[in-house]
C-alpha cells in the first residue's frame, strides 16, 4: 500500500493511538484485557477508546467538510454543473447518515 492510499484519519493519529488500535485488535476488541495489558481499571480503557473514537470522528468531519468543499469549488471553476454537484454532494450525505 502506497502512502497515499492510507486514510488520512489513520495518519493524523498519533503513536500512541495507533498503538492502541493494534493492541485492541490483538485482543480482539475485549476491553477487559485491553485493561490488563495497560494495567489500568476498565473505565480507565472505556475513556481512552471514547478519547480514540473522538478522534477520527474529528477527522472524518474534516474529510466531509473537504469533499463538499472541492466539490463546490469544482462548480465554481465550471468544471461541474451547480445540479450535478448537488446530486453528488446529496448521494455522498446520504451514504454517510446525515
Amino acid at each position: 500500500m502506497e502512502r497515499d492510499e492510507i486514510p488520512s484519519w489513520v495518519l493524523s493519529l498519533d503513536k500512541q493511538s495507533l498503538e492502541f488500535i493494534r493492541k485492541f485488535i490483538l485482543n480482539s476488541g475485549s476491553l477487559k484485557n485491553m485493561a490488563k495489558e495497560y494495567e489500568v481499571s476498565y473505565p480507565t480503557v472505556r475513556t481512552m477508546l471514547d478519547n480514540l473514537i473522538k478522534k477520527i470522528e474529528l477527522h472524518s468531519k474534516e474529510e466531509d467538510v473537504e469533499f463538499v468543499n472541492m466539490i463546490k469549488n469544482l462548480v465554481i471553476d465550471e468544471r461541474l454543473s451547480l445540479e450535478v454537484a448537488k446530486v453528488i454532494i446529496d448521494k455522498y450525505r446520504s451514504e454517510k447518515g446525515e
